[in-house]
């Protein structure tokens, strides 16, 4: 592990030298790169001299545990006893940091929400955790944009499409994807009954050019008139596309934009996504590789978590974990429930169980 360490402060000061140099800090997307991988060393290297002082002092006072002074001698000791404990919980949390990170960690991702079991109740549903993820985003700095919107006609969407851009965003809503069910009483209820609904998540790191590339000779575009939100041009114009990958299938809609233009760009940009997560999906199947979590499949149709609001009670199925704090978590509040899956998995992790 020390060795391991070294490597790793080796390599933070070496980022720290190369950011000084005039020619990388005119390489914008060099400098990027060498920036969040610094950001990304930082927490390691902090932890790593913290447990290097903590040695050295412990090393310090043995040798004052010798003076000829019986006060310098009892401090010693008494200073000993405090720091002593600190090493194995400061290792504990470096081998915590040196556990390997899923390389789509720092990935902006791309989610789709729809309504799915419970037909009205299901899609007013789905507008509740847009609505809860878009809270969330705003705790984080996070921005979300729009891409497809489908309003249902009782409330909230039968689906809604939206990237969130941001720091470390895969790594905290990856473990969204799967299907969410709510038990409440809906407002057309006329005798109070609690009926039980389903919306579902899917939550893709959003891939690089590099990751994947897209024949456009496979590609059909249509535009067509644009029905939802979307400023000035909605109903005037064909501003909304529809792109369809022709031998896979696969549809991207976008009209939220404000052009035919960013619709397509935004479009092709999800349609490359999709493409290469189902391409890394159906890898993963003939291999027999566990997708992503280990927590969850990810798939959309494991049931994840259940809201149910007599109770006020959310409870997580993969880890079995409950909070009776719903009202919070609909308003964003959802670090406690994405902490204790990290938490999970990390354990998980290190015993060797993942």
């Amino acid at each position: 592990m020390i060795d391991r360490l070294s490597r790793i402060k080796d390599r933070y000061d070496e980022i720290n030298n190369l950011l000084m140099d005039p020619d990388i800090s005119r390489d914008i997307s060099r400098l990027t790169e060498l920036s969040k991988e610094l950001k990304g060393l930082e927490p390691v290297v902090l932890l790593f001299a913290e447990y290097n002082q903590t040695l050295e002092s412990i090393e310090e006072l043995k040798e004052m545990s010798h003076d000829s002074d019986p006060e310098i001698v009892e401090m010693a000791k008494m200073e000993l006893e405090e720091l002593k404990p600190l090493i194995p919980q400061i290792e504990d949390k470096l081998h915590v940091l040196l556990i390997p990170k899923d390389p789509n960690d720092e990935k902006n991702v791309l989610v789709e929400i729809r309504g799915a079991a419970g037909g009205s109740e299901a899609n007013i549903f789905a507008g509740d955790l847009f609505r809860m993820y878009s809270k969330y985003a705003e705790t984080k700095n996070w921005k979300i944009e729009i891409s497809n919107l489908e309003d249902s006609g009782a409330g909230g969407f039968s689906k809604v499409e939206f990237s969130v851009s941001g720091d470390s965003v895969y790594a905290q809503l990856k473990y969204e994807s799967g299907a969410h069910r709510v038990q409440r009483v809906p407002a057309t209820e006329s005798q109070g009954r609690v009926h039980t609904s389903t919306a579902t998540v899917l939550v893709l790191p959003e891939v690089e050019d590099v990751e994947a590339e897209l024949n456009m000779g496979d590609v059909r575009i249509d535009t067509y008139r644009s029905s939802g939100a979307g400023g000035q041009s909605v109903n005037t114009t064909d501003s909304a596309v529809r792109v369809l990958h022709v031998p896979t299938g696969l549809v991207v809609t976008c009209q939220d934009g404000k052009s035919q233009h960013s619709n397509k760009a935004t479009a092709l940009r999800i349609l490359k996504t999709r493409l290469y997560d189902k391409i890394v999906q159906e890898r993963e199947e003939k291999e027999g590789i566990e997708r992503r979590s280990k927590i969850g499949t990810g798939d959309r149709s494991d049931k994840i978590r259940t809201y149910n609001y007599p109770q006020n009670r959310v409870t997580d199925h993969r880890i079995g974990y409950s909070i009776l704090q719903l009202d919070r978590v609909m308003e964003g509040k959802l670090d406690p429930i994405i902490e204790a899956l990290i938490g999970e998995e990390t354990k998980r992790i290190l015993e060797g169980k993942s």
